[in-house]
């Protein structure tokens, strides 16, 4: 195998460092049409994808969010700064949960905080969640050269040509439980927050981030 592993980790470490969120900041202060919705987010979050190819964010996807009810309707066609806040939160959770779990988890805060008169308001909840990132980067770069130092560990036996690809799938194996443990802990933890009749209703498929 050619994979050089070392490079490897040492480009994810990169590469996480460079995570960033759009801050409140930057959202414009004047409502959106739906292109210039798709525009904005495809600019801001376009580091983010894994092809150039991959949309952040269409206009099937916006209507199909407000259709499952996880996205307020737009007022005249317009989306405010508080439409994008939770955009940004559906951008991120869609990729590993469901619909229904993402309705059980922004239902509240929606119906709570969106376009709130008092200073906690949605721009006060997205700005507490992500004050949290800095440290989590640090945490997670630290965390990831500690799995792979375990990774690279395995296989010692192994024959030569096949022990770097193997080392490369402990580790590959390594992170993808710990994303499977904490997938499981989320989703017990939004089916704690549904009320008793809910619990029983079959959950949706997820948001695909392929979804035209």
């Amino acid at each position: 195998m050619t994979i050089d592993t070392k490079d490897m980790i040492n480009s994810i470490l990169e590469s996480v460092s460079r995570i960033d969120y759009i801050k409140p900041e930057d959202l414009p202060n004047i409502d959106l049409y739906m292109d210039q919705v798709t525009t904005f987010m495809e600019s801001q979050l376009s580091s983010t994808k894994r092809y150039p190819e991959d949309k952040i964010l269409t206009k099937t996807m916006i209507n199909n969010y407000a259709k499952n009810n996880l996205l307020p309707s737009p007022e005249k066609k317009r989306y405010c700064k508080e439409h994008l806040l939770l955009l940004i939160f559906i951008y991120y959770f869609k990729n590993i949960l469901s619909i229904s779990d993402i309705q059980a988890l922004l239902g509240p805060i929606t119906k709570k905080y969106f376009k709130s008169v008092s200073d906690k308001d949605l721009t006060y909840i997205y700005n507490e969640v992500f004050s949290m990132e800095k440290n989590q980067i640090e945490y997670l770069k630290k965390d990831l050269a500690k799995r792979y130092t375990i990774a690279n560990g395995t296989f010692e036996d192994a024959d030569e040509e096949d022990k770097k690809f193997l080392k490369l799938f402990s580790f590959i194996c390594l992170l993808s439980f710990d994303v499977y443990v904490k997938k499981m802990l989320i989703e017990q933890i939004i089916d704690d927050l549904r009320p008793e009749e809910e619990k029983k209703k079959p959950k949706k498929e997820k948001v695909s981030k392929t979804e035209k």
